[in-house]
């Protein structure tokens, strides 16, 4: 019998890269943001092209898409997908679409989500069912179909759009808590099945953020009183949400892979 020898040990250590791009140029790359044409989605889907990327919005409404796609920095490079994510035919159409019309996917984004909101003991069957179907359910579609076409070309980056809402309870939010902690725990298995394969998938827990449906949901009492218990003393900004994503969607990430970034001011860690 033999023995390795320390000289063995270092050769068998894998190498990464010599250098870190340090820029998140996405020039050549191609994105999918899901929930593109509005919201929290928009704006990350102006940052991806505002760096060069080619996005394909993908939302349900097919007109938003196309004329948000259509209002994106760098005219003619990205274009708009109507697209129903709890609808497994509509998913797998829309995927081969986007492959069809740009030749790869490199980045997803799933951003698509409703929040439908009330007291435990009140919740319908029907609003906790379209609430997993939409956020839970219809994430893992889109990252199933997507990811098959990473996993093939032996590169992706795959962004969930989770919550606050995953690590802590809030009053009538039992169906939006538990669709985003499962979001959370899709993508630790995901981050794990396809980390080896070249496709890291990483989530981003944002607290309230101020779009115009959040500005109109807080801009109450509530909200108020919300808004004093963040250590920052605020709500975040679409561009804040988006910043995160580019960091785990570029190459300067590779090593992040199964971690969820929190965008919350610091209200999780009381």
């Amino acid at each position: 019998m033999t023995t390795s020898t320390t000289t063995d040990f270092a050769a068998a250590l894998r190498p990464g890269p010599d250098t870190v791009d340090l820029t998140n140029d996405f020039t050549g790359r191609t994105a999918v943001v899901t929930g593109g044409a509005s919201g929290i989605g928009n704006a990350i889907a102006r940052a991806l092209a505002g760096r060069g990327a080619r996005v394909a919005i993908v939302d349900v409404r097919a007109d938003g898409a196309t004329t948000a796609a259509a209002g994106l920095p760098g005219a003619g490079l990205h274009a708009g997908f109507g697209c129903d994510v709890t609808d497994e035919t509509s998913v797998a159409r829309t995927v081969a679409d986007v492959v069809a019309h740009f030749g790869r996917v490199d980045v997803l984004v799933n951003c698509a989500g409703i929040a439908a909101l009330a007291p435990a003991d009140e919740l319908s069957a029907e609003t906790w069912s379209r609430t997993i179907d939409v956020n839970l359910t219809g994430t893992f579609r889109v990252a199933q179909a997507v990811g098959r076409h990473m996993l093939a070309a032996g590169y992706g980056r795959v962004v969930n759009i989770a919550s606050q809402a995953a690590h802590v309870g809030i009053d009538g939010h039992a169906a939006y808590c538990a669709s985003k902690a499962g979001v959370i725990g899709l993508t630790r298995v995901l981050a794990l099945e396809w980390g080896g394969r070249g496709v890291t998938v990483n989530t981003v827990s944002p607290t309230v953020v101020l779009t115009d449906l959040g500005r109109a949901a807080w801009a109450n009492e509530n909200g108020i009183r919300h808004q004093d218990e963040i250590p920052t003393g605020r709500f975040a900004t679409p561009d804040e949400i988006a910043a995160a994503v580019l960091f785990l969607a570029g190459e300067s990430s590779a090593m992040v892979n199964g971690a969820d970034l929190r965008v919350d001011g610091g209200f999780t860690i009381r």
